[in-house]
């Protein structure tokens, strides 16, 4: 790829694609097909273009989507849309595992292998699929089936997702979900404009499907009609299919026809204590309808928006300083402060930025929260946006969540619809709204200045500090950034109080805790409980079997301990204490049939795979780490010894000089098995 634009042409199907989302070419500058004698007199795009380079992201997706590959000619014309270099754009394409620029299969089988999957057989299945269907990344049987890091489905390992590429459906909400399936189709047979119109055997009204309705949303499915007879061959459609628990058989079923794969189960099943009394974060999944607003403001949503209008920007930051709430991504920033911060810059506009990229091995509390309470974060997102000064917001999902994704579209939906966003939310003049930007397969734009600059179309490689995003972050302006947990706890907080909020949890760690337990455990999915509860309060509600060989708090990022430190106090204060990291809250249980080398050395490719490669230490430093877990991974003693100080040179050497987290943190799951557990003794 060059600096300069080559011969190539994308076909029509991809030029639909960058036309669905920038509009038409309106000259020849822009990859029009015809060139007209205006386009001979002046050049046309140049500043304007190039101030919508923000959309490149959004742009890649809509080729993969569509094709389910990046061809030069595609990509080309992207960059005549947006006037961006192609080898710039190359650069970005090539950042993010989930975009392909080789021809390849429009359906494709990601397979977790990461911790908790491989903990729970994910070997066995990938062996299974190689004797089924091939080597990963062959195609066959009409897809093509390639490793994947976590995928957030930690719950129900092992597990899969199946994306397919095509035609997308026209639909808002757009989901695949049984309630909502073949209720346009219906109407539209009956000559009828609205889903709570369709006659008797026409297909079943539920109360979403009319609330949806009565909103103005199109509700149409998601799968042809099963009646219908078109005149014509039906293009392929989009659509996923996610496998959890997996087997070759299961898999290979649903990489042939996603669209027609069993349901996934409600986000109320990786919650074992759905529905129990005291819940404050988790209370209402499994409770509300994830896609009604009016199920949710009859349990009490909005309540906290309300509140903050009531007691303005400057009481809302007041209240969530004096609550003492903390980040709950794993720095553990007061986040009171951060948006104190933000909200007195005088530089112009704000922005605020929901971190929903959590790609942290064993981390999946955040897709819960926005399968099973979508509007929760919305309303969240709406007070921070309003504190801090801020009248956009971006929110960053993880390209492997399409279900949340779906849903957060429903949610954005009913609430412009309804006024809790737009140009006047609620009638109390503060314009707010909120788009979302898909991530790509990415770990590192999980550290929030590469997540801008993933947003703004380049790289996602992290910025040097300071200056800090709330001077200058997303679009070089001052910007708010959360994650999902730290931002639904803002609700309890203004509905309660500062002062009762606070009086749960610690000292210096106030309020509920949601933990991700996954592994060899009986009720593996995502708890609540306040800070201070010990490690083994959190295992006894989890049930863990006899003989755990280790637990590793925090992730790949994170520590191990040992089984008999089960008095841990699950706190920023008691983990650091204890010579480990709380983290994001994985809690991930191994039990003796578990291989701690090859643990370690599973973390160890892991880190060398999402290295942006931006500075040496890490760059250099991750596959090091790498080529010495490999060379001690059948060796005890005397003969890994050599490699073990090495490894620790190498590792000390990550942690002070490398530029951001991912390699700073690197090393710490290794250094803590070999000191913690005596592994490789």
């Amino acid at each position: 790829m060059d600096l300069h634009f080559g011969d190539s042409a994308p076909t029509d199907e991809e030029r639909a694609a960058v036309d669905s989302l920038l509009g038409p070419a309106t000259s020849a500058w822009e990859g029009a097909e015809d060139r007209s004698d205006a386009d001979l007199r002046w050049a046309r795009g140049g500043r304007e273009a190039r101030e919508r380079r923000d959309l490149l992201l959004p742009g890649l997706h809509a080729v993969n989507d569509r094709v389910g590959w990046i061809s030069e000619g595609a990509l080309a014309y992207l960059c005549r849309r947006l006037t961006v270099p192609p080898a710039e754009a190359y650069g970005v394409a090539t950042f993010y595992a989930m975009f392909a620029l080789k021809p390849r299969p429009a359906k494709v089988l990601h397979v977790c292998t990461d911790l908790a999957c491989a903990a729970k057989g994910s070997g066995q299945v990938c062996a299974d699929l190689e004797e089924r269907v091939g080597p990963a990344g062959a195609a066959a049987e009409g897809f093509a089936w390639q490793s994947s890091p976590c995928l957030g489905l930690c719950e129900r390992a092992p597990a899969a997702l199946v994306l397919q590429a095509g035609t997308p459906y026209d639909t808002v909400p757009a989901q695949r979900d049984p309630r909502l399936r073949d209720v346009g189709a219906s109407a539209r047979a009956t000559g009828q404009d609205r889903p709570d119109e369709v006659p008797d055997g026409g297909g079943e009204v539920t109360p979403v499907r009319a609330d949806l309705a009565a909103n103005g949303a199109v509700v149409r499915p998601l799968r042809p009609a099963v009646d219908a007879a078109p005149a014509e061959p039906a293009p392929r459609r989009q659509a996923f299919a996610v496998v959890a628990p997996a087997t070759a058989d299961a898999l290979v079923d649903a990489a042939t026809a996603p669209e027609d794969a069993p349901d996934e189960p409600s986000a109320a099943l990786a919650v074992p204590q759905a529905g129990q009394e005291g819940l404050i974060l988790l209370r209402r999944v499994g409770v509300v309808d994830p896609y009604s607003i009016d199920d949710y403001r009859s349990h009490g949503g909005y309540t906290a928006l309300r509140t903050a209008f009531d007691i303005g920007p400057a009481g809302v930051i007041r209240e969530v300083t004096d609550a003492g709430l903390l980040g709950r991504g794993g720095a553990a920033f007061p986040t009171g402060r951060k948006w104190q911060a933000t909200a007195s810059q005088p530089d112009r506009p704000h922005y605020l930025v929901c971190n929903a990229d959590e790609s942290e091995p064993g981390t999946f509390k955040d897709r819960v929260i926005m399968e099973g309470d979508p509007f929760a974060l919305i309303e969240a997102m709406t007070i921070a946006g309003y504190a801090t000064g801020a009248h956009v917001g971006y929110l960053y999902l993880r390209g492997e969540y399409p279900r949340a994704l779906h849903r957060l579209e429903n949610a954005l939906t009913q609430a412009r619809l309804r006024g809790f966003l737009g140009d006047d939310v609620l009638g109390q003049g503060y314009a707010f709204d909120i788009e979302i930007r898909r991530g790509a397969g990415a770990y590192i734009c999980g550290e929030e200045t590469a997540l801008f600059n993933s947003i703004e179309g380049f790289r996602g490689e992290p910025r040097s500090k300071p200056p800090f995003p709330v001077e200058k972050g997303l679009f070089g302006k001052p910007t708010a950034a959360n994650n999902v947990e730290t931002l639904i706890n803002v609700l309890p907080i203004l509905t309660m109080g500062a002062e009762a909020y606070a009086a749960i949890g610690t000292e210096n760690s106030t309020g509920p805790k949601l933990f991700c337990v996954s592994g060899n455990v009986e009720r593996p999915g995502i708890y609540e409980l306040p800070f201070g509860a010990t490690l083994g309060d959190l295992l006894d509600l989890a049930g863990t079997p006899t003989g755990i060989r280790a637990i590793l708090l925090g992730g790949a990022a994170g520590g191990f301990v040992r089984p008999d430190e089960r008095d841990i106090p699950l706190t920023f204060e008691g983990t650091r204490a204890a010579g480990t990291t709380l983290g994001s809250g994985v809690i991930l249980v191994m039990d003796d049939t578990v291989g701690l080398p090859r643990t370690l050395l599973r973390i160890a490719e892991f880190f060398r795979d999402e290295s942006c490669g931006q500075c040496v230490p890490c760059r250099v430093g991750t596959v090091r780490q790498e080529e010495a877990l490999h060379r001690i991974k059948d060796r005890t003693g005397a003969e890994a010894s050599d490699d073990i100080a090495l490894l620790r040179e190498v590792g000390q050497t990550m942690r002070d000089a490398s530029i951001c987290g991912l390699g700073q943190t690197a090393w710490n799951a290794v250094e803590s098995a070999i000191d913690r557990l005596g592994a490789y003794k």
